[in-house]
């Protein structure tokens, strides 16, 4: 008997039908004897549905209010789902985020969990009753509903699986697992049996979408197995048919040493940024980034160019798309103090990732990757690199062709794919 938390995303509990399918996968892990809680979204474009209403209530709403309507859509869906099990004959019940209680930070919309009270929920699950709990919700300790942000159902279904000391958390997708890239843009891909949580964590934060950044390095922090795959699969008794996201320890060292690269991940959602002439001296770049690191507007590619004659240089550098209009106004606001002649921006860029725990043993990834575009005459902006991440910044229009060059270069292609 094992201890399991799934976790069911939008798309899998969009509608009746749907709501009874994962009904019947949980009873299916039931019937095998395990402890079973189920954490689940809303309905998909249902929070989406209720953000608008916020909007249209008022442009500048209440954060604290703007809570209260989005975390409808994932109590509507943990009761539903708790009716069908009861009518399927499984014991089952939901517990809202204030039931528990999951307590989250007061930053509203964005909140992060900080502790679960797992008492009852142990108690409900050792006597065989399904705990259903909606994700993405929380509360404050004054007991103000909370909140986790976009995907914040994924962080929910971890934390509760650490707290509850689940065998595993199951996430189940519109996917059956993770792949070396995209297959929508390269048919060849493969699934992948395992993926170490640092590599989910880079892949999920250069735009891999199977998972979201946070759920991840809490999985990571907590030691926590996570498995992805499909909800839109049948049912089987192997436990063990998606992907795994574990710890170095449990890849093993000869298989980190065999696969070079684990993925290539691509994120279209990049805008570029030039500032000209900006005076070259000490604590210029610091008068740059400073004001955008107060205004919480996350950096990623930096590049500081050759010196002009005039003591000047150029500064480049990428922000999140949906962040350029701020980031924008905070540069143009310190103009004064950061001393730029000129502010240029570009959203018609992509970055392209290389991600693998073997490049820690490994020379040549970089070479490999800037040889293997150069060949497609594909042009390089910027570069990034981490200890298992290579990124490069390219022309939006040339997103595809790059990903699959780099897929063959790495000799990602599955042999057997049609």
């Amino acid at each position: 008997m094992a201890r399991i938390v799934m976790k069911f995303g939008g798309t899998s509990m969009a509608g009746t039908e749907r709501i009874r399918n994962v009904a019947a996968r949980v009873k299916h892990e039931v019937d095998a004897g395990n402890e079973v809680a189920v954490v689940v979204s809303a309905m998909a474009g249902e929070t989406d549905r209720l953000i608008n209403f916020c909007r249209e209530a008022a442009p500048l709403h209440d954060p604290k209010e703007y809570d209260v309507v989005v975390a409808a859509g994932e109590q509507i869906t943990s009761g539903l789902l708790a009716i069908t099990l009861q009518a399927m004959g499984v014991k089952a019940r939901s517990w809202l985020g204030w039931q528990l209680p999951i307590q989250t930070s007061d930053a509203h919309a964005s909140a992060r969990i900080e502790d679960i009270d797992t008492k009852g929920l142990i108690a409900a699950m050792s006597a065989g009753e399904v705990a259903v709990i909606p994700g993405f919700q929380g509360v404050t300790e004054d007991n103000r509903i909370t909140t986790l942000g976009r995907g914040g159902s994924d962080t929910s279904a971890v934390a509760v699986a650490a707290a509850v000391k689940a065998d595993r958390c199951d996430i189940y997708t519109d996917v059956d697992g993770v792949y070396t890239t995209d297959p929508r843009i390269v048919p060849r891909a493969r699934k992948l049996a395992k993926v170490t949580y640092e590599e989910m964590l880079e892949l999920a934060s250069v735009g891999a979408k199977v998972l979201q950044t946070r759920s991840v390095g809490l999985a990571m922090k907590e030691n926590v197995r996570v498995q992805v795959l499909s909800s839109f699969d049948a049912p089987t008794d192997n436990p063990i048919t998606g992907t795994l996201i574990v710890g170095d320890d449990d890849i093993g060292e000869d298989e980190m040493e065999r696969q070079l690269i684990t993925g290539i991940a691509h994120d279209k959602n990049e805008a570029k940024v030039t500032l000209t002439s900006v005076p070259d001296r000490p604590g210029a770049v610091a008068n740059i980034f400073g004001p955008l690191a107060d205004a919480n507007i996350n950096v990623d590619m930096i590049i500081q160019n050759i010196a002009h004659d005039s003591g000047s240089t150029d500064v480049t550098f990428t922000v999140p798309g949906a962040e350029l209009a701020r980031a924008i106004d905070t540069l143009e606001k310190g103009k004064d103090v950061i001393g730029f002649s000129n502010l240029m921006h570009d959203t018609k860029v992509a970055k392209i990732s290389v991600v693998g725990v073997g490049m820690r043993s490994h020379a040549g990834v970089a070479a490999t990757m800037f040889k293997a575009l150069a060949q497609r005459g594909i042009n390089v902006q910027a570069i990034s690199t981490s200890e298992i991440k290579v990124s490069v910044l390219i022309d939006e229009d040339e997103t595809e062709l790059a990903v699959r060059v780099l897929h063959t270069a790495y000799g990602l292609d599955a042999e057997d794919a049609a």
